[in-house]
């Protein structure tokens, strides 16, 4: 077959990343289509008031889906994978990992769904003039700053998840520009971490910060090569080859745009899983920094603003979870998609205000809404019957209504709105349901690419096999999606209407979600 062909050959690329609740390996064939798969879940943990994952747990699930790949590669072609084209890494953005002189962890890892840094980021958007929301790694750093822990003067390296999994496989201390802009200031024009930006934190509190980051770099750029060392942390059979080179490190956001093609101005995607997040190519800088919008970078350098939200599919899985729960009491059986597929479809039958049904999703705290902590919580009006499908209709809303409020800024203040906008992630494994919401909670037509389902490993992927070409990133991925089929969804007014209902309930019902952390 010709896949083993280009297996055997080293010239298939691989994408790993490294998302909240599974890290995802992706193999591509020499025309970007992909051949192998695999998989391996994890969990963060709260711990000490802190969302984390532990070393160990980076190691064992870095080996774990490179086995699970190679095990689906000898499955479907029966050969090894020996040689490789080239790997990128990606992972969930922002976030801090700070290390010492030899790179231990001196601190918990820190991931992007903490929000305890409220006062570092209002602080650091008023000295950069430039928004910093609370996920961010100097949100972090600053406040081992104030708060003076004893290990700040043996800092010595400071990562993002994706650039620390990149170091350990190539020994290279670099990330790629989007990912670097989820941890300081861009300067757009020189494609680095911004030198202005840097002095005035220096000056503010006395810490030279650019020498703890890694070198930025951008898309095309090799960053470094699989060392043999890397090949013992990656493939416990040992038989990979080192020397492979690496794209720069990038995050989910980044890998995101490369794997629905929207990396040009006034594209925009929507991720939508653990947490959900909408970026928008932009084709002018904004007029002002905006606390709750990110202004994150495409693989190539080029600035994007994001609306994102700390918690989308949490609670509705957890909820299905209890449905599955009564199923197996009753002794019925039914699959795990049947039961996702059912209820999420029932929204086509719901109110188009979800009937008097008031969610909120937020396992976590939420910036956007200003929650420090989350507590998931449903509301009804007693005057109008319970049933399935406006329940369901309306966890759906809440997983998507906070990014919405970070959009309504984008369009009210700037006039920034893209005309598509393209869904990847597990909200959208069930398409139609996903893609009807997302069409009603932004108004906006939506789709989802029949690649949907390969997620950022797949755009990690594209992105190593990028190394050196001489096309613009841009015309290359063009020429990867020119046969790409997508489902469509043009909003309805309806739709729109009921949802704007819910949405301004949805605003008024913050204090009572505000109110409620007084009892958990």
């Amino acid at each position: 077959m010709k896949e083993a062909e280009c297996i055997r050959k080293g010239e298939a690329a691989l994408g790993i990343e490294f998302g909240s609740t599974r890290i995802k390996a992706v193999l591509i064939d020499a025309g970007c289509k992909p051949i192998a798969q695999g998989s391996y879940d994890w969990e963060n943990r709260f711990e000490e008031g802190i969302w984390t994952y532990s070393n160990d747990d980076i190691l064992s699930g870095l080996k774990g889906v490179y086995s699970d790949l190679r095990r689906d590669a000898e499955e479907k072609y029966g050969i090894g994978i020996e040689k490789l084209k080239a790997i990128g890494i990606s992972a969930m953005m922002h976030g801090c990992i700070e290390c010492d002189a030899d790179y231990a962890f001196l601190s918990p890892f820190r991931t992007w769904r903490n929000t305890i840094t409220a006062a570092e980021s209002e602080e650091l958007t008023e000295l950069f003039s430039y928004p910093i929301p609370q996920r961010w790694t100097i949100s972090h750093l600053l406040k081992d700053i104030k708060e003076k822990k004893s290990y700040l003067p043996d800092i010595k390296h400071v990562f993002t998840l994706a650039s620390y999994v990149h170091f350990l496989l190539t020994g290279v201390n670099a990330i790629g520009i989007g990912d670097a802009s989820g941890m300081f200031p861009i300067d757009f024009g020189k494609r680095k971490f911004s030198s202005a930006a840097a002095e005035k934190f220096r000056e503010a509190y006395g810490c030279d910060v650019l020498p703890l980051f890694p070198e930025v770099m951008v898309a095309g750029e090799m960053a470094g090569r699989l060392t043999a060392d890397g090949v013992k942390l990656l493939d416990e059979s040992g038989t990979l080859e080192p020397g492979v080179p690496f794209c720069p490190p990038e995050g989910d956001a980044e890998t995101g745009m490369a794997a629905t093609n929207t990396v040009k101005p006034l594209t925009g995607n929507v991720s939508a899983g653990t947490s959900a997040f909408a970026t928008i190519i932009l084709d002018k800088p904004l007029s002002r920094a905006y606390s709750v919008i990110d202004v994150v970078s495409t693989p190539d350098g080029y600035p994007g603003a994001m609306a994102h939200s700390n918690n989308c599919t949490g609670d509705y899985d957890a909820w299905i979870g209890l449905f599955a729960e009564v199923l197996k009491m009753m002794g019925a059986s039914v699959s795990k998609g049947e039961l996702y597929d059912t209820l999420l479809r029932s929204i086509f039958k719901a109110e188009k205000d979800a009937g008097g049904v008031l969610s909120y999703s937020f396992i976590s705290g939420e910036h956007i809404v200003g929650l420090e902590k989350g507590v998931p919580m449903v509301m009804r009006d007693p005057d109008k019957p319970l049933c399935v499908s406006d329940f369901m209709r309306s966890l759906l809303y809440s997983s998507l209504s906070s990014m919405r409020i970070g959009l309504d800024i984008l369009s009210d203040e700037e006039g920034v709105k893209a005309e598509l906008l393209i869904g990847h992630g597990g909200f959208f494994k069930t398409s139609d349901a996903g893609l009807r919401i997302l069409s009603s909670v932004t108004g906006v037509k939506s789709a989802v690419m029949e690649t949907a389902g390969e997620g950022g490993a797949w755009g990690a992927a594209l992105l190593a096999s990028y190394i050196g070409s001489d096309k613009s990133l841009s015309a290359y991925l063009d020429d990867v999606f020119k046969d790409s089929r997508m489902e469509i969804s043009e909003p309805v007014k309806e739709d729109v209407d009921g949802y704007n209902r819910y949405l301004e309930k949805f605003r008024r019902g913050l204090a009572v979600e505000q109110k409620a952390l007084e009892v958990f």
